[in-house]
């Protein structure tokens, strides 16, 4: 395992010397946060909804963890900050059941657009955002450590999805503890959720149900990485 610094994807492919000027310097931030948030609100648009909870699985856990481990910490942060805020006026987030407008079916791809936005404190899933931000921090934490290009590949994975699950968890339960009203269904949080206690309906509404998609994305993004080192590596070494 490396402990030193090492550069991120996009220091090597988009390194800071091409851009001569502050403004250049500024521009290239911009488009790398930018250009990652709109990878996360794409991924939001493959849903699977589930009968027994108003959080669906997503594509985005894949697209965070790229990003973090593409940009780095701060960058990765900043990107998955800046579709937070997006979110909060845009309809870029993925819908929750009680708000779909799919139709009768369960799983949606892409097309057509089917985003949502408003507060997140009026979304049972947006404390999952909020881990977004905290998932793609840690992430880039381990790209700089260079772990991406080792074994330990999959274990920085694991440890920056597992930071989705605390906000998320923790803030799906007191929505469901203070019979929180749905805005879309018009009922208590707790009726939309299988289980009895607080504790069960937690579970099964934001853990349970997301660990089989989890582990596939997990691997989808612990194959994408190295091979993007791969890919990368060669490029700009045939460029010389």
């Amino acid at each position: 395992m490396q402990l030193t610094s090492q550069p991120v994807l996009v220091d090597i492919l988009y390194p800071k010397n091409l851009a001569s000027t502050t403004t250049g310097r500024i521009a290239r931030e911009i488009i790398l946060l930018v250009g990652f948030a709109s990878f996360v609100t794409i991924c939001a648009q493959i849903i699977i909804q589930l009968p027994f909870t108003t959080v669906p699985i997503t594509g985005q856990t894949f697209g965070v963890l790229l990003a973090g481990g593409a940009l780095g910490a701060w960058r990765g942060a900043g990107a998955l900050t800046l579709y937070l805020i997006a979110g909060l006026f845009l309809p870029i987030y993925a819908p929750s059941s009680a708000s779909s407008v799919i139709g009768d079916g369960t799983i949606h791809f892409l097309f057509p657009w089917n985003g949502n936005s408003g507060l997140l404190w009026d979304m049972s899933s947006g404390g999952y955002i909020v881990g977004f931000v905290l998932a793609a921090w840690a992430a880039g934490i381990f790209a700089r450590k260079g772990w991406y290009q080792t074994p330990w590949n999959i274990g920085g994975l694991i440890i920056s999805n597992s930071l989705i699950y605390v906000p998320g968890l923790l803030w799906l339960a007191f929505l469901i503890s203070s019979n929180w009203i749905h805005p879309a269904a018009g009922v208590p949080l707790s009726e939309l959720i299988l289980g009895g206690d607080t504790l069960e309906k937690t579970l099964i509404g934001g853990l349970y149900p997301f660990i089989l998609g989890d582990l596939l994305k997990l691997y989808l993004a612990a194959l994408a990485l190295p091979a993007a080192w791969i890919a990368v590596t060669k490029f700009k070494g045939n460029s010389h």
